[in-house]
Formats: structure tokens, C-alpha cells, sequence
């Protein structure tokens, strides 16, 4: 083997083995430490025992009754975690509410805070006292959890643990899709949940034109879910909207416990800005050909007039 090609062979392999040397030796990224004002990965709330097998908390009983649960919190970092939980009337974190007003007043915590030892969980008890003149139904609500944290070493992090309870008695499913109209190629509705179950609204659009079929398709931008009460305003833009068209616009919802709902209405589509200067190019057209004929005209001279009639000289004939 010649000289030249030993040596490079050589340094390749003391450069792979000093490669690998130093892979081995860097920290794993998934056991590191969350570097100062990034978050801290991984860490949850959920319903005991914590493992997703449950989405969200679920509870039932009767006016009255009182529930008892758990709710877990996993740290799978490298230091200890420090968490704040609070009762909420709704899983969206919202400081300008501040306290619970609803729901979250009926759930109480064995601990307000929680301090989680690195790669390890803790369970926290709490309970939901239904009133005794609660509604039928479900009341959802939520326990807002909030990392305790150097403010100049990590930024607020906040997430929520679900909460449905359905308080025992006639459950009614109702909905209704209210203010349908359309804005040019924009359509704006709202759905309302007037009975007292949550709802998961499926939605289709229809839209007949006198011209065929324009679409008909799922709507987009619904809420997945419909909590009892709640009102969510809907905007979708039309692509493809016709440019002349007459068309019936139709919005159906339903969902669980045969809750249907509907509405229409009729708009009509005009290309004005094409339709204005059409006109004015007809009205151009027209002018032109007025003073082409009057130009013709004027050059073949002017039109012999008719004897007045009476007047007509005959022959006159003479004898032989």
C-alpha cells in the first residue's frame, strides 16, 4: 500500500473515533435541562393516573351529590417542578376573569400547589360539590395549572385539565344556526347551544345556483365542541364564488341526541363593475353608429321631395 494512502487512512479512522467519542459524551437533548427562557418540556396534566387514557375528566351525579377525583401531574424533566393549580369555570386560560364564577366554584383542591421531585408524578385529590338546585345536564368547567418559575429563567406556562360533569335529569340536545348572511363571497353565521348537554356540531353547506350545483361540502372553521349556552360565530370565504349566478345558500348542523338545525338564504351575484362598463361601451357603440349614419347622409346630398299630391300634371293630349 503506498505511503500517501496509508497515512490518509490513518487520520479518517482517528477522525471517526474522535466523532464518535464526543456523540457519546453530549448530554441526551430529551434529559437535558431546559436552557434559561425556554420551556420546560413534557410536563402534563391530566386525569389520574396521567397515563391519556382518559382526555378529560368525566363526572355524573345528582343535585346535591358530592364527587370525588384526581388529577396528575408528571415531571419528566431533571429538576423539580413547581405547579399552581386554581379552579376554573373554562379550560381557556383567561386572567381577566380572575376568579371562578360558575362551575369552578363547585370544585374543591386538596393542594392549591404542587412540588413534582425530577422523572416522577404526583396526584392531587379534589371533589365536586353539585349544588342542590343545579340544572340538569352538563356543567363543564376546568383546573388551571401554572409552572412556578424565575420569570428571567423561564416564561409562564399555563395548561388546563378538562373537567365534564353531567348533573343527573332530562337532557335536551338543542341547536340553532342564527344571522346566516352573505357578504359577496364571505358567509357568516352563529351556532348556539340552547339545550344543556355539550355538543360536538357537525355542519354541511349547500349552495344551488339557477346555473347547477355549486358546492356541497363540510363546513370549515366550527367549533369542535358546543358547551350548554354557548354561542360561536362562524366566517368561511366562498372560493370559486360564481361571478352571475342566483344561488340558495343552505347551512345544516347537527349532532348528538338528534339535535338538527338549519338555515337559508338567497344571494345574488352581479358582476357590477363588468356590467357598468359593458353599458358603457354599448352607449359608446350606439353614439358611433348615430353619426355614421348622419355622416352618410351628409354626403349623398339631399333627398328629392315627393310631388304634393293634387298636384301631379298629366300629359295633355291633343286631337288628331
Amino acid at each position: 500500500m503506498p505511503a500517501r494512502l496509508r497515512t490518509a487512512l490513518v487520520g479518517l479512522v482517528a477522525l471517526l473515533t474522535t466523532a464518535a467519542t464526543v456523540v457519546a459524551a453530549a448530554p441526551s437533548a430529551a434529559t437535558a435541562p431546559a436552557a434559561p427562557g425556554e420551556q420546560r418540556p413534557g410536563w402534563t396534566v391530566r386525569p389520574a393516573p396521567g397515563d391519556g387514557s382518559r382526555p378529560y375528566a368525566y363526572a355524573e351525579g345528582a343535585p346535591g351529590a358530592v364527587l370525588e377525583d384526581r388529577l396528575t401531574v408528571t415531571n419528566p424533566g431533571t429538576a423539580p417542578l413547581t405547579v399552581r393549580l386554581r379552579p376554573a369555570d373554562e379550560p381557556e386560560p383567561n386572567p381577566a376573569r380572575g376568579a371562578a364564577k360558575g362551575v369552578g366554584r363547585w370544585i374543591a383542591l386538596a393542594a392549591t400547589a404542587v412540588t413534582v421531585p425530577p422523572r416522577t408524578r404526583a396526584d392531587v385529590p379534589y371533589t365536586l360539590t353539585v349544588p342542590a338546585d343545579a340544572a340538569p345536564g352538563d356543567h363543564p368547567a376546568a383546573v388551571l395549572a401554572t409552572v412556578v418559575d424565575d420569570a428571567e429563567e423561564h416564561p409562564a406556562q399555563t395548561t388546563a385539565l378538562r373537567i365534564r360533569l353531567r348533573v343527573t335529569g332530562p337532557a335536551l340536545a338543542a341547536l340553532a344556526v342564527e344571522g346566516l348572511a352573505a357578504e359577496g363571497a364571505t358567509l357568516r353565521y352563529t351556532l348556539v347551544n340552547r339545550g344543556n348537554t355539550v355538543l360536538e356540531p357537525r355542519v354541511h353547506l349547500t349552495a344551488d345556483g339557477l346555473l347547477g350545483t355549486a358546492f356541497r361540502r363540510a363546513a370549515r372553521g366550527v367549533p369542535a365542541e358546543l358547551r350548554p349556552g354557548q354561542r360561536v360565530a362562524v366566517s368561511e370565504t366562498w372560493r370559486g364564488a360564481p361571478a352571475l349566478d342566483r344561488v340558495d345558500l343552505r347551512v345544516s348542523a347537527t349532532a348528538a341526541g338528534d339535535a338538527r338545525a338549519a338555515a337559508a338564504v338567497t344571494v345574488t351575484f352581479v358582476p357590477w363593475g363588468r356590467l357598468a362598463i359593458a353599458v358603457l361601451l354599448a352607449a359608446a357603440l350606439a353614439l358611433l353608429a348615430r353619426r355614421a349614419v348622419r355622416h352618410r347622409r351628409g354626403r349623398a346630398g339631399p333627398v328629392p321631395s315627393a310631388p304634393h299630391p293634387g298636384t301631379e300634371r298629366h300629359p295633355t293630349r291633343t286631337g288628331t
